[in-house]
């Protein structure tokens, strides 16, 4: 069986050179190209190591084909978490998207309900109100969004979201890997 370009693959998606991906697996640039172009087969015991390394398991490995990625997401792939505590419910639309250079997230506040605290970073984010009005604390500034508008920044200080209305309210964000 080829592996190497599914290993190739891997580990372009984890944004790893050839140098790299050796350097945390103790093996050699050379030996990872040979790998990635079937001129060689590793060892078992390498062969899980490279996996790690790459975030998959063997058997997510062998049953997904090469060059095989999912388009639609369904209600049924989401994931979901409420937080009665801030007032909130978030659903990732896309159940892997921490892997991926976006994240889609549905939030909806309950009246006063507020979002996290975040730090400083360097992602951009995409908020588009759906329902209610949010307030968006950006630094030391504050910006309000009602349904049918959008808010777009880089994350460069520390922002949060909360609730404006005496109702509920809900976004739809997009927020890119932040790469610190």
């Amino acid at each position: 069986m080829e592996i190497g370009e599914k290993l190739k693959n891997l580990r372009i998606q984890k944004n790893l050179t050839q140098e790299e991906l050796g350097e945390r697996t103790g093996l050699s640039k050379g030996y990872i190209s040979q790998l990635e172009r079937d001129l060689s087969s590793p060892s078992l015991e390498t062969f899980f190591a490279i996996l790690e390394v790459l975030g998959v398991t063997p058997e997510g490995f062998f049953s997904q084909k090469i060059g095989e990625q999912k388009i639609l997401y369904t209600q049924q792939d989401a994931q979901s978490f409420t937080d009665d505590e801030h007032g909130y419910h978030i659903t990732w639309l896309i159940t892997e998207s921490n892997e991926k250079e976006m994240e889609p997230i549905l939030l909806t506040l309950a009246k006063g309900g507020q979002y996290k605290q975040f730090t400083p970073s360097l992602s951009e984010t995409f908020i588009y109100v759906l329902k209610g009005a949010i307030s968006l604390q950006f630094g030391t500034e504050n910006y309000l969004a009602k349904a049918g508008e959008s808010i777009y920044y880089e994350a460069t200080k520390p922002h949060r979201l909360q609730n404006e209305t005496s109702g509920q309210s809900q976004v739809l964000i997009v927020a890119t890997e932040s790469y610190l």
